[in-house]
């Protein structure tokens, strides 16, 4: 993943330590129901486009932009499938800069553009069918936004657990 400069400035301030990212992230189908995905450079594992928010950009923005970034793919998003968050979403790159993402996830329609890589964080872009993806190496966080997807019509999140202290 490219580092964006707003990034690299918090990390001359922070170092390595936990820093907790909005990001995105897009599940593009085509007309015959073929998902976009892209293989990352780094890890060789197969996910979904998406990416870091910029500060004051708009998720939507954010989502459709990354996804011609990093596929070539021109998106009209159609919905959103959740909010994500968690251990799957967080790590450690190979510099030690540790992150936690908050993924906002859009479902979108293809509507112009054939996939290809962008060559920098892309290796490979194109549509696959469900029982194609059940054989690719993904990436973890991927195979939790599909799971949720598949499971529900209602935008996903994880419900509340948070009570107050009693008094």
């Amino acid at each position: 993943m490219a580092i964006p400069d707003f990034i690299k400035s918090l990390r001359a301030k922070i170092g390595t330590d936990l820093l907790q990212i909005p990001t995105v992230g897009v599940l593009a189908y085509d007309d015959r129901g073929r998902l976009l995905l892209i293989q990352d450079i780094p890890t060789g594992l197969w996910g979904a486009p998406g990416g870091i928010i910029d500060p004051l950009e708009q998720p939507a923005d954010a989502a459709v932009r990354e996804t011609w970034e990093e596929a070539g793919v021109l998106v009209e998003l159609t919905g959103l499938l959740g909010v994500f968050a968690g251990e799957p979403f967080a790590g450690t790159y190979e510099n030690g800069d540790r992150v936690a993402c908050v993924a906002t996830v859009f479902a979108a329609r293809v509507i112009r553009g054939t996939p290809r890589p962008d060559g920098v964080e892309t290796s490979d872009a194109r549509f696959f069918s469900p029982g194609e993806i059940d054989r690719l190496p993904c990436q973890p966080h991927f195979l939790v936004i599909r799971e949720a997807a598949s499971r529900s019509p209602q935008a996903y999140f994880t419900p509340s657990v948070w009570q107050p202290k009693s008094s």
